[in-house]
């Protein structure tokens, strides 16, 4: 088996990351990204704790709001118009989720780094980070067949669009098509984003393939993905890891969205 270890990657990425931060501090740009964050949720709260250390460790400042979320639509138009601020982030879910289109669309394109806003200018973060995965280990897309179980807003339908429009060969399905199987085993690609536990099983994937499990569910108080732990005994095929495949590298194209944004100022 092969391991598509993210956290490696992320490591030459971080690099390069806190140079393009120290040219632009040369530059007299000090990137800022402002994180707001509705609800108090430990799962929550230990993601915004990572954005926090990265941002340290590669020079970007973060700043944390935590307003009600009735207080949010003004603390936006605030933030979009404070040209010290390079990148905002609304973190999901918010404490009454019916608002959330509307809110994430209160952002300013330009600063919209996690890119849900409809009018967002950058790439959304966990797409970019399976591309950069799969381009990392030097995995071909051309004339494979791509299958995306998924189209979840944060990653299977962003990542859909990306993919179609480089011209590539993909089928999109939903976790409850149908005889999945039957998708799984033509696959020379899966690409898995449905955050329910153990949805592919050994059986179900073809010799060779090559497997990204971009899920996240919690089962039994632990984070776990799509793919069923017996995967892991095949020793045909490329795969994620149980831990560290997308999510380091989730982060790392995050603030390269914040970087690209304070970059504009040059």
């Amino acid at each position: 088996m092969k391991l598509l270890d993210g956290k490696e990657l992320a490591g030459f990425i971080k690099e390069r990351q806190a140079k393009d931060v120290r040219r632009l501090k040369a530059s007299k740009i000090f990137p800022k990204l402002a994180i707001v964050q509705v609800k108090d949720d430990p799962v929550i709260n230990t993601y915004v704790r990572l954005k926090k250390k990265y941002g340290a460790d590669i020079g970007i400042g973060v700043e944390l709001h935590a307003p009600e979320q009735k207080d949010v639509p003004k603390l936006l138009n605030r933030l979009s118009n404070d040209k010290s601020v390079h990148g905002i982030i609304v973190q999901l879910p918010l404490s009454d989720p019916s608002q959330t289109d509307e809110i994430v669309n209160m952002v300013a394109p330009e600063k919209d780094v996690d890119a849900l806003g409809k009018n967002a200018r950058f790439e959304p973060a966990t797409p970019m980070a399976i591309l950069w995965l799969l381009h990392g280990y030097n995995i071909e897309l051309a004339d494979k067949h791509i299958l995306l179980i998924g189209r979840g807003k944060l990653v299977g339908a962003p990542l859909e669009k990306i993919l179609k429009s480089s011209g590539y060969s993909i089928e999109v399905i939903d976790r409850d098509v149908k005889n999945l199987a039957e998708h799984t085993k033509r696959a020379d690609i899966i690409i898995t984003a449905t955050g329910s536990p153990a949805i592919l099983y050994p059986a179900m994937i073809k010799r060779g393939a090559v497997v990204v499990d971009a899920g996240v569910a919690s089962e039994e108080g632990k984070t776990v993905g799509d793919l069923s732990p017996e995967v892991y005994k095949r020793d045909d095929l490329t795969v994620t890891p149980e831990k560290g495949g997308v999510g380091p590298l989730t982060v790392c194209a995050l603030f390269e969205n914040v970087i690209r944004a304070a970059k504009s100022e040059c």
